[in-house]
Parts: structure tokens; C-alpha cells; sequence
């Protein structure tokens, strides 16, 4: 495993993280708690530190996954979490992953963080996230004042925004970093979702911010991991069965593309993680690890030959074309249009 560290701060994450939305839900398959922490140990034996979270995640689930994995070894490893979905406000009425309410209220805030505190075992959160945030949140000083006087009290060590879903929403990101010089910031990216990534990520070299990159969904929903045909079926209950049949299609003709990539050395899933990381922005990758087998490949692919000039110049050129399909622009959420730059 290899290490960064995040712009101008003494905190260093593995360059392959462990997002717990794998494990702290179902919607990538039904998983134990003793398999989950059994994962997380794994993990953390192939030199993973970063583990990312959310109070959302399962009701409080995936925190508490982390308080018993890392209960002897909390100084040994960075937690990320995030705050803002008021899920006990639906338990376990909530359906699939329709949205629930959004709560950004001090108030709200303030116990959100102390009910990640208990539920981690921690007196402090490494990186604290607003979870999917809007315009109205990366514009409201009150909750960065709030944020800062967390980081006064000595409860959490910095702060970001996780951005998403819908692949993400550019110009939250844009002014999260401009405007707000954000420490952490959480983006949908990969070789076959390159917007608005890139972006996102040149924002921060034309302002000259200190912002470091975490990288979600970094194999396009397992697409670029190279096993899904025309014919794959996702089980019940996987959020992958809900998408439209024109997404594995078109995904599966991409892929087929990039299969140059593969190497007995390397594997496609792991050329993913290695185009991530020329970046180096960014900070960590969060690959969707539900398996042993993918931990494994995932956690070794910085060791993995490197993505050669001539490799990233054809991923470059398949991309500008969108690799020779025709298809329906991405539907986004957020705001992906704006008549100014801002202040």
C-alpha cells in the first residue's frame, strides 16, 4: 500500500480506501456484522487506513462496524463519516435508495455528530462529510461556523462534502472549493464518468486551494471491475437491478474497449484505480469491496504496473467519443449551469 497526505494538514490516508456502504447496507447484497468487521480486518491487514462511513449507512450500522473492528487500534486508522439524512425520522420504513430528508440544522447537526461519536467509540472524526449537499449547504456560513467550532472543540479534525448521487453536481463542487477552500471533497469519477470530475479537480489548481480528493464509485457501479455481460441479472434487493437496461449494454461495449488495459499483471479493476490515481489530487479511492477476492485485487492494484503515456493517451481519445456510442446525456440533479462565475 502507498500514502498520501491531504494539502497542508498532517493527515495521511492509503491511496485505497474502504468505503462502508458495502457492508453497512444491502443494497449490494446481504452481509453479517462478523463478516463485515472480518472485512475490515482484511483490510487493514493489506495496509488499508482510510475507512468511509455514514450515520445513514445502514441507521448508524456502518459506524458501529467500525467501532468493532477498530476498537483496539482507533490511532491507526482515519474515519470519514458523513451527516446530514435525518433517517430516524423513517427507521425502517425507508425503501430502497429513495432519498430521505435532508436536515442541516445546527441543532440537527450537533446531534448528528455526537450520536457518529458514540456509535464510532471515538472522542474525534477525522474527516466529517455533509452527505450529498446542495447549493443551500455549501452556501450557508452558519454551518461552517458550526463545523469550525467542532474542529475548536476538538471533535473532528476537518471537514468535507461527499457529492452525489447522479454522478455528482459540478458547481457544488466548483464552489465548494472556490469559495469555501474545502478540506476533503468526495466525487464520483472513473474512466467512464470522467464529468464532472475533471472539472471538479481543475477548480482546485486555478483557485490554488488545498483540496484533496476522495474518490466514490471509482469502477463506474462495477462496470470497469470487467465481469458484467448482456446477460448479467443482479440479484433482489441490489440497486444495480433498477437501472435501465441501456446502462449494461452500452457499459458492457465501453468496457470491451478498455480491455487493453488487462495485463497478467493487472486487471482491468485495478487500471481503473491506477487511472484514478495519476491524479494527485487525489487523496484515496473507495472501490465497492462486498468480497474477499475484490479486496485483494483492489488493496494491491497501487502495486500493479502503472498506466503507461501511450495507455492514458487511448483512454483519453475512447472517452472524447464516448467510445463510439450514441446515448442519452446524463441525467444530473444539481446545479450543472450558471450564468456567472462565482465571487
Amino acid at each position: 500500500m502507498k500514502y498520501r497526505t491531504y494539502p497542508n494538514t498532517s493527515l495521511t490516508v492509503s491511496e485505497v480506501g474502504f468505503g462502508l456502504w458495502t457492508t453497512g447496507t444491502t443494497w449490494w447484497g446481504e452481509k453479517t456484522d462478523t463478516e463485515a468487521v472480518d472485512l475490515l480486518h482484511q483490510a487493514w491487514d493489506l495496509g488499508i487506513t482510510l475507512f468511509d462511513a455514514a450515520d445513514t449507512y445502514g441507521n448508524g450500522r456502518s459506524e458501529e462496524q467500525l467501532a468493532k473492528a477498530f476498537a483496539g487500534r482507533r490511532d491507526r486508522v482515519v474515519y470519514a463519516t458523513k451527516f446530514g439524512y435525518d433517517f430516524s425520522s423513517v427507521g425502517d420504513r425507508r425503501r430502497g435508495q429513495n432519498e430521505i430528508a435532508h436536515d442541516f440544522s445546527p441543532a440537527f447537526v450537533r446531534k448528528a455528530l455526537e450520536g457518529s461519536l458514540q456509535r464510532l467509540q471515538t472522542d474525534c472524526i477525522d474527516i466529517y462529510q455533509m452527505h450529498n449537499a446542495r447549493m443551500a449547504q455549501v452556501d450557508d456560513d452558519t454551518l461552517y461556523e458550526l463545523l469550525e467550532s467542532f474542529k475548536a472543540e476538538g471533535k473532528i479534525r476537518m471537514y468535507g462534502i461527499a457529492l452525489g448521487p447522479a454522478i455528482g453536481w459540478l458547481y457544488e463542487g466548483v464552489d465548494a472549493v472556490v469559495k469555501r477552500n474545502i478540506a476533503s471533497l468526495q466525487i464520483i469519477w472513473s474512466m467512464l464518468e470522467q464529468f464532472p470530475g475533471n472539472e471538479q479537480i481543475r477548480t482546485a489548481y486555478d483557485c490554488g486551494a488545498d483540496t484533496g480528493y476522495m474518490i466514490r464509485v471509482p469502477h463506474a457501479t462495477g462496470m470497469l471491475e470487467g465481469h458484467y455481460t448482456e446477460q448479467t441479472v443482479f440479484p433482489e434487493g441490489d440497486h444495480r437491478r433498477h437501472r435501465p437496461r441501456s446502462w449494461l449494454v452500452n457499459g458492457v461495449k465501453k468496457v470491451e474497449e478498455l480491455r487493453f488495459l488487462e495485463r497478467a499483471d493487472r486487471t482491468l479493476g485495478q487500471a481503473a484505480i491506477q487511472w484514478l490515481l495519476v491524479e494527485p489530487r487525489v487523496m484515496t479511492v473507495l472501490p465497492n469491496i462486498y468480497n474477499r477476492e475484490q479486496l485483494m485485487e483492489f488493496a494491491t492494484a497501487v502495486d500493479a504496473p502503472q498506466l503507461t503515456r501511450d495507455e492514458l493517451e487511448r483512454i483519453a481519445a475512447l472517452y472524447a467519443t464516448n467510445f463510439g456510442i450514441e446515448e442519452p446525456a446524463m441525467a444530473f440533479k444539481g446545479t450543472m449551469t450558471r450564468d456567472r462565475v462565482p465571487a
